[in-house]
């Protein structure tokens, strides 16, 4: 049994019985079956994962009584099977075949012959297989195509009426991100990490947008002494940039109300050079350890960590902020990059009341800043309901806020996770609404 294809069949097959995140079940199943070629893993599931509904659309045509009739089992190897053919160009078409077999003759028996016919099926009739009519339906056409529900398709066409522009940005997030490092400038200078990391055979490259990042390939980075000895942290660079909109002093009190799991506050510690204080929260109480053990690993000492639901506003926290930071929870359609499940996220009534918790968390925030104090409001998604709507909102009720900077990065363009980043200034003439 080839533990690579094994280790992606249970990753890919507890995602879909067990609603796995893809991060955690990959890292999980990786240490426990130790396949020889980790990064073969990573390919094959995450692929299949940004190519499901395209896979189980050509599926479609291949099985007579379709998809929905087919056992997660037989349905995980046949789309594994699938995607090594389509988009492994390393893998020849009868290795595909074979291995599949394999695994249904272990994990879906008495399956085998069924998933030997249907991916010899493909193999002969694809050039037969069919998309959806694109001029009849676009949004079925599109979704189709690049793997989303259909209801972000029709978001993105309504938010940007530019059809090459969405597609762009739909296939965008198909593409896999690099590795990016923050460094920790509490503990190494760049030109030192970018040598060390050099040294460990990896390639480096610094970022395009945040001074202290770096797009590094290279095996068993964050297995390394570097990063047990907190030199870095993983973070993407729009993500990094949040802390450097904020611009936070030496010195500055601030408040990050939505915290968990700590990389923004994290960032935001680093750049005040570990002076000052942090108040980083988080209503879950098991997530505020996971705060607690990156300030170990980083050597931050100055962030104090509790647990609040940030719709609430706490009085003894009002006007006490140079810098409050809403990080708010949000649908995450900037980061399928990285989490190709959100893609298949239905439009459900948690998603559309979203936008409610966002203004409310916002306004709770809003009055911890003091005169002249900064208030950034941040997301990781593409949706303007989510990001511009919350602003504009939130600064027709509140006058004594001021827009300084806004940010929308965007996957097919900055190469980026796509986040909204809008910093506000609050007068310090006008008093608190």
């Amino acid at each position: 049994m080839d533990a690579n294809r094994k280790t992606a069949y249970h990753t890919l097959l507890d995602m879909e019985t067990k609603r796995a995140y893809s991060n955690l079940a990959l890292n999980h199943h990786i240490l426990i079956n130790k396949p020889d070629d980790p990064a073969f893993v990573r390919e094959l599931v995450y692929g299949v994962l940004e190519n499901k509904m395209l896979l189980d659309h050509y599926l479609d045509q291949l099985i007579p009584k379709g998809v929905k009739s087919t056992r997660h089992q037989d349905l995980t190897i046949l789309r594994m099977g699938l995607y090594q053919i389509e988009y492994m160009d390393a893998v020849p078409e009868y290795a595909a075949v074979n291995e599949s077999v394999a695994l249904a003759k272990r994990y879906a028996r008495g399956r085998s012959g069924f998933v030997n016919g249907v991916l010899r099926s493909y193999i002969k009739r694809k050039e037969e297989l069919t998309l959806p009519d694109r001029d009849e339906d676009l949004v079925e056409y599109l979704s189709v195509r690049y793997s989303y529900q259909p209801w972000i398709v029709q978001l993105w066409l309504d938010a940007y009426e530019d059809t090459d522009f969405v597609e762009s940005l739909l296939a965008a997030g198909n593409e896999a991100p690099d590795l990016t490092l923050r460094l920790n400038w509490l503990k190494v200078m760049k030109k030192d990490l970018i040598q060390a990391l050099e040294d460990r055979g990896c390639e480096v490259t610094e970022g395009r947008y945040s001074a202290n990042a770096l797009h590094v390939k290279g095996r068993g980075i964050l297995e390394s002494e570097l990063y047990r000895n907190g030199l870095f942290s993983v973070q993407d660079e729009a993500s990094q940039l949040v802390a450097e909109v904020m611009s936070p002093k030496q010195g500055d009190t601030v408040i990050d109300v939505c915290a968990a799991p700590g990389g923004k506050t994290m960032a935001i510690a680093e750049r005040m050079n570990n002076r000052g204080r942090i108040i980083a929260q988080d209503i879950y109480k098991r997530k505020i350890a996971l705060i607690e053990r990156e300030a170990a690993r980083l050597g931050v000492t100055i962030v104090e960590t509790r647990t609040w639901d940030s719709t609430r506003v706490d009085s003894s926290l009002v006007g006490k902020a140079d810098c409050v930071l809403v990080d708010a929870p949000c649908s995450g359609l900037g980061v399928v990059r990285h989490k190709p499940e959100i893609k298949y996220k239905a439009y459900n009534q948690e998603m559309a009341m979203l936008p409610q918790k966002q203004q409310a968390i916002l306004q709770a925030a809003s009055k911890y800043v003091n005169a002249g104090g900064t208030l950034v409001y941040s997301t990781c998604t593409v949706n303007p309901h989510e990001n511009e709507e919350i602003v504009s909102s939130f600064l027709r009720s509140h006058p004594n806020f001021m827009v300084e900077e806004t940010k929308q990065l965007l996957p097919h363009i900055n190469g980026t996770d796509g986040f909204f980043i809008c910093r506000m200034r609050k007068s310090d003439s006008i008093t608190n609404q």
